[in-house]
């Protein structure tokens, strides 16, 4: 099918590159997110919206789990450029209804892209997908109730799939796990398999809990600020602002990751007078461009230095750490030309960021996805953790580890139980509030889900939120597992990618969102949510909801288990449902940390929920101590002529939602299928800056995966590195490529190879032109007749 004329919202041949900013934020940002609200919600509705944002009496901001300050220190405008257009998008003014869904067959849907999708405006009311249909079409709340319960009811409890995504609040994430309990599974997959699932491990492997263990103040305060494959300017814009404190209070910052990234270089304040009229503020003290996949070898490296100079806090190390010894005897043995070959650094600035270390008696490292997502990701996550034990950086001011999740409540809904492999006290505290015994088995997490829905041991599939199928890897893989379904069911506010590729039978829910009044059970209902430092604070929108049709998470969740379970059972969903306070009483006897929740999450700005090792120094492992870690150093290797791919955001989305299509960071404006290089790399394979290839990625079973049509965009990165934007390469990604320990998909090292595009530098794509997967020992291809924009 060729491209519809209504569809040229991506037309790669408007693609403009320029200059990349040489600034995060500014007047420019301002200017871009009140432009971006007043489009989509206008002059008065944006004001009612944005005033409460982040605010203590208004909702928390759909974006990311950066901490607010504390009350007494915000702004009247706590919000950044990313987390406007996150309200814009969600409290837009435009809706889509019926008629939307009988003019559009769901064939024709599936052409478009996510962008395109996204657009379309807020979901009014509940539609159903019947088998053989070719329409969406209304649906009652009762029956489509009746028609989830039915197929849950028809199966066993573990062919059944309950997804999370990272927007749920507490309240609601916590009855979901409960009914999927109560129902008799564990399968509870979460965005996290797919983000942070590196960190959760490997923290609580070595510190005994997956958290971080820093406050806003430790970044505040810290002497040394150390910033690990994370993007703050586009994926958490807030955090500038800490770091620009932390640089007036004197801190240091070292930022590793292999592209420039402006919001790593300088920021400037659209709330200072220095940000809006002066240079702003510099951030990065040392930039470390290092090789994708090197940041093990890079820390090990810094440790074995720091144990060189004597840099050990060995008061710290002998009354609160095991395996000291074993893990000096190791770096001791470094192979410094295995270090150089995996980091591509040159080692006087790996000396010189270990004398920035040494130098600092208060360090805080931060990390995201450029950590995670590697094969390695837990034992990079563990030497993290080594660095800070080895100089006393845990449990104590201006210093700790700190993971910046990705989602504003994706670490609020692990505290709940969200995890297919909760651990006993939590079930056996689920077993003492509601007299049950929940299953014992652990379930799917998202990449085994995928699996089980392809080989057809899993039957349905329940998203809370959330773009799975954009959002996970393989996607042809992912996409045909989810077709295998009997039935899909995705509870949303907007339309996309996963609610075109469905089950046998498929239903859209349409829920409130968070800048939304709750009036469920006739009275104000407010949520709770956790941030990426463990404080908990309330959420209540404060708009009239887009639709009378639309339910919130909890009274979705609640009827849902009532027309499947039944009302005679221990679970009280009816009172749950009608008054969200009673949801909190029973938080507060089930999850740990928890006690007096609705009280102490009431109150400005919340409480922070307990952190042995960073409030007592005390470490609840298996050895009841923080654990050194051995790790062995591998250099990927990457054939002559093939390059590493990482998978990026643009500055113009959030996760798998595309806002537009604007990359001024990056200098991208008008598209989204470009790939950066490194010049002499472009010129090494043969290629001008503008040609057009299609990206081949090899796994080592000898199958390849390929997307058309992609424009060579020359950036500053390391030689043999590349970078694109996902969900556009998520084909690329294989689902058994994975992080040794916690299973999370490695998008950020993806061998590839280059080829010329058949339609060369002229930026034109034909729906011909499809992502294809060559299975190892076969010469044939699977294709899926899909246009390339569209990947996803």
């Amino acid at each position: 099918m060729g491209r519809r004329a209504h569809d040229r919202d991506i037309d790669e041949a408007d693609v403009e590159v320029g200059r990349p900013s040489h600034a995060a934020a500014g007047v420019t940002a301002v200017t871009v997110a009140l432009k971006r609200a007043v489009e989509q919600m206008g002059v008065v509705r944006s004001g009612r919206t944005l005033l409460k944002l982040n605010q203590t009496d208004g909702f928390d901001c759909q974006g990311c789990a950066w901490p607010d300050p504390d009350p007494e220190h915000r702004h009247t405008a706590e919000f950044c450029e990313n987390g406007v257009k996150a309200v814009a998008d969600e409290a837009t003014r435009t809706l889509l209804d019926r008629k939307f869904f009988a003019d559009h067959p769901v064939a024709e849907l599936a052409e478009h892209t996510d962008y395109w999708l996204n657009r379309q405006g807020r979901i009014t009311e509940p539609m159903v997908l019947r088998a053989g249909s070719t329409h969406y079409e209304p649906i009652d709340w009762d029956s489509a109730f009746d028609l989830m319960a039915g197929h849950l009811r028809a199966i066993e409890p573990d062919q059944a799939v309950f997804y999370t995504s990272g927007k749920v609040s507490n309240e609601a994430a916590y009855l979901y796990q409960l009914f999927a309990r109560a129902y008799g599974t564990n399968n509870l997959p979460d965005c996290s398999n797919m983000c942070h699932e590196s960190t959760s491990v490997g923290l609580a492997e070595v510190i005994g809990i997956g958290k971080g263990s820093v406050s806003m103040e430790d970044v505040h305060h810290a002497e040394l600020i150390v910033i690990m494959g994370q993007n703050p300017g586009t994926n958490h814009p807030r955090m500038l602002t800490a770091l620009e404190t932390a640089k007036k209070n004197g801190a240091k910052i070292i930022a590793i990751n292999p592209l420039k990234e402006t919001g790593l270089v300088r920021f400037k304040n659209p709330q200072t007078p220095r940000g809006v009229l002066g240079p702003g503020t510099g951030l990065a003290d040392l930039y470390l461009q290092i090789r994708s996949n090197g940041d093990l070898a890079l820390l090990q490296a810094i440790g074995s230095l720091l144990l060189q100079w004597g840099c050990v806090d060995r008061d710290f190390v002998e009354g609160h750490t095991v395996g000291f010894e074993q893990y000096a005897a190791a770096l001791g043995e470094l192979d410094w030309d295995k270090v150089l070959a995996s980091t591509g650094l040159p080692r006087d600035q790996i000396e010189e960021a270990a004398r920035m270390f040494r130098d600092s008696s208060r360090t805080v490292t931060c990390w995201a996805m450029g950590i995670t997502q590697h094969h390695n990701a837990v034992a990079t996550v563990k030497e993290i953790v080594n660095l800070a034990l080895l100089q006393g950086n845990i449990g104590k001011p201006g210093a700790g580890v700190c993971p910046v999740r990705g989602h504003s409540n994706v670490q609020g809904d692990r505290t709940m139980g969200i995890w297919e492999r909760a651990p006993e006290h939590f079930l056996d505290a689920l077993r003492d509030e509601f007299g049950f015994d929940p299953p014992r088995e652990h379930g799917y997490d998202s990449v085994a889900a995928i699996k089980a829905l392809r080989d057809g041991d899993a039957k349905v599939f329940l998203g809370l939120g959330g773009n799975f199928v954009s959002a996970a890897p393989d996607t042809s893989v992912t996409e045909d597992a989810m077709r295998a379904a009997d039935l899909t069911v995705h509870v949303s506010t907007k339309l996309n990618r996963s609610h075109v590729v469905h089950g046998r039978e498929a239903l859209i829910l349409p829920v409130l969102g968070r800048s939304e009044k709750d009036l469920t059970g006739g009275q104000v209902q407010k949520v709770t949510v956790e941030d990426s430092m463990s404080s908990v604070h309330t959420s209540h929108g404060p708009l009239k909801p887009a639709s009378r049709h639309l339910r919130s998470e909890v009274d979705i969740v609640c009827t849902l288990a009532l027309a499947t379970l039944g009302e005679h059972q221990p679970v009280p969903w009816a009172r749950f449902r009608s008054d969200y306070t009673e949801i909190r009483r029973s938080i507060a006897r089930v999850v740990p940390g928890c006690a007096a929740y609705d009280e102490k999450a009431s109150q400005p700005g919340g409480f922070v929920l307990p952190h042995p090792p960073r409030d007592t120094r005390t470490f609840p492992t298996k050895v009841n101590r923080a654990i050194f870690s051995v790790s062995p150093l591998e250099v990927l290797q990457v054939p002559e002529g093939r390059l590493v791919l990482q998978t990026i955001r643009s500055h113009d989305q959030f996760n798998t939602t595309i806002y537009g299509l604007s990359d001024r960071y990056r200098g991208i404006e008008g598209g989204r299928r470009v790939i950066f290089l490194h010049r002499d790399d472009i010129a090494a394979l043969g290629f001008a800056e503008g040609d057009h290839v299609d990206i081949v990625s090899e796994w080592k079973d000898g199958s390849e995966r390929q997307v058309p049509t992609f424009r060579i965009v020359a950036y500053d990165l390391p030689r043999g590195c590349a970078a694109a934007y996902y969900p556009e390469t998520n084909p690329l990604v294989p689902l058994e490529h994975t992080a040794e320990g916690s299973n999370q998909p490695a998008y950020k090292s993806v061998i590839v190879r280059l080829e010329r595009s058949s339609g060369g530098r002229t930026g034109v794509t034909q729906a011909s032109d499809a992502s294809r997967v060559t299975p190892a020992g076969r010469g044939d291809e699977k294709k899926r007749s899909v246009e390339p924009d569209q990947l996803s």
